[in-house]
């Protein structure tokens, strides 16, 4: 498994992050689906256009990491609103999308 794994911190207290060679790039997502029980939040996040859309990526972690993702999202978007203006919050989903998965046999 090439690059999958941060080294420990580097002189002067760095960390060294490498990125897997199987992460092509990053992919857009305007749909997230989050489920939980007592060890790990699991996040499944889709890109949706029309009748169909994709799953790109899954993200399972546990509740205190998820507790300090949230925390920074909510700097990083006061630090963006500060710079470039109040974002406006985008229409949920509507209830009924048509779009599931399927069990295909």
């Amino acid at each position: 498994m090439p690059n999958e794994q941060a080294q420990q911190p580097a002189q002067g207290g760095q960390m060294e992050i490498k990125i897997a060679d199987n992460i092509p790039g990053a992919e857009y997502t305007n749909m997230m689906q989050v489920n939980h029980n007592q060890e790990e939040f699991i996040m499944v996040f889709m890109n949706v256009a029309g009748n169909s859309g994709k799953v790109v990526s899954k993200v399972q972690t546990s509740p205190g990491h998820l507790k300090r993702i949230v925390a920074a999202l909510a700097e990083n978007i006061q630090k963006y609103e500060s710079q470039f203006g109040v974002i406006k919050e985008a229409s949920a989903p509507e209830a009924n999308t048509g779009i599931g998965f399927e069990d295909r046999k």
